[in-house]
């Protein structure tokens, strides 16, 4: 392998395996660079789901239905089974007051184009049984699906290599290499690497390689605590969250003001079932920093709220918790395109929980715009420059 190429993707995750694979069926020459091992990050410490219905109208669930086009035909494109399956799924709905939130949520996402409502009690325990008694509703959307993270990450990974894509594992990036206002490549562990355009798609890590290029990306890592059960017989029908989760989720100032524990850890249900039949539980959302650890509160108060939702979790035993790193933007967008009076440098990061679902177009958009100079949608919310990224081109 030559230490030349078109492109550089740093980052061996979902959203960075993705963008090499997209980006070799253009034509062009990529070379992939890990620090670690695919799918050693985010990618493979999450849950399965591929939620529509926990984005926000407007782009974010845009990108998401453009996603979940792709996935239908994504096994047999990668030659690589991903366990995709197209399950519907549901947001739990305890209170009047989430109730009345989570109609005006649906309205807005109906009007994108998700096919999206709001059912009652008897109907949710239809689709799904053992839910509590004090459930309000639920929603419903036929759309929602799921995915293996892992094995997603690994199909992308060996399509791109099919094509050509340099793959380097435990190789470090360790400077960006910049003349003149423009990219050249980067420095690694192993040796220089030189391309005209370097995407960063280090997911959370993303602010660290950032400022090797002297940039302040509006990145922050949050952390997500999941617990997976033995394998059971089929139980959770579709993916399973909770308004509360949806709540968490996009209101982070004001979860830490709570005097609830559990509000403080940003505790909403998530419930997916894999192929095998491991129910992963989920999660929090905490700001500690690159902190992975699972903690004894967190792991309490996933597990309290999750039989408190779905009673009959309570008889199935826990094998092993995990946690993982969501990379958290202030107004819950990744940053996707160029930056500016940095030439070549490409952002691809940012998706908070989002990165499985939007995985697939992401992949497709940063191909088009590196590529093409443009794609098939308006991206121009998603620019890295909406936000003041202090670019200081080093010397």
């Amino acid at each position: 392998m030559t230490g030349k190429a078109d492109v550089i993707v740093v980052g061996g995750g979902v959203i960075g395996t993705s963008v090499a694979y997209q980006l070799a069926k253009r034509g062009q020459k990529v070379i992939l660079v890990e620090k670690k091992d695919l799918a050693s990050g985010a990618s493979g410490s999450c849950d399965t789901s591929i939620f529509l219905q926990s984005k926000n109208a407007g782009i974010h669930l845009q990108l998401a239905l453009a996603s979940a086009e792709i996935f239908k035909g994504l096994r047999n494109e990668l030659e690589h089974d991903i366990e995709y399956h197209n399950k519907g799924g549901m947001i739990l709905i305890e209170t009047a007051e989430e109730m009345k939130v989570m109609e005006g949520f649906v309205t807005c996402q109906q009007e994108t184009g998700l096919q999206v409502e709001i059912i009652d009690r008897k109907e949710a325990s239809k689709r799904q049984r053992g839910l509590a008694e004090h459930l309000a509703g639920s929603t419903y959307s036929s759309q929602d699906g799921d995915v293996n993270p892992i094995e997603l990450t690994l199909g992308f990974a060996k399509a791109a290599r099919k094509l050509g894509v340099g793959v380097l594992l435990e190789t470090e990036v360790t400077g960006c290499i910049i003349t003149g206002g423009r990219v050249q490549g980067i420095e690694t562990s192993r040796r220089p690497i030189y391309a005209p355009v370097v995407v960063n798609a280090a997911g959370a890590w993303a602010p660290i390689l950032g400022k090797m290029a002297g940039l302040d990306l509006p990145i922050r890592p949050r952390r997500g605590q999941l617990m997976i059960t033995e394998p059971v017989a089929p139980y959770i029908a579709q993916q399973i969250l909770s308004a509360s989760y949806i709540v968490a989720k996009y209101n982070a100032d004001k979860l830490k003001d709570s005097k609830s524990k559990a509000v403080q850890l940003g505790v909403g249900l998530s419930l997916s079932q894999t192929q095998k039949g491991n129910i992963f539980i989920g999660g929090t959302r905490e700001f500690v920093g690159y902190d992975v650890r699972n903690t004894h509160d967190g792991i309490q108060a996933v597990l309290k709220n999750a039989v408190r939702l779905v009673p009959g979790l309570g008889s199935i035993h826990i094998i092993r918790t995990m946690g993982g790193l969501r990379p958290y933007t202030p107004d819950g967008l990744p940053l996707i395109g160029y930056v500016d009076d940095l030439e070549g440098y490409f952002m691809a990061a940012g998706h908070e929980g989002d990165g499985i679902a939007l995985s697939p177009v992401t992949g497709k958009i940063v191909a088009d715009l590196i590529v093409d100079g443009g794609t098939f949608m308006d991206v121009s919310a998603l620019s890295p420059n909406r936000f003041a990224l202090f670019a200081k081109c080093p010397t």
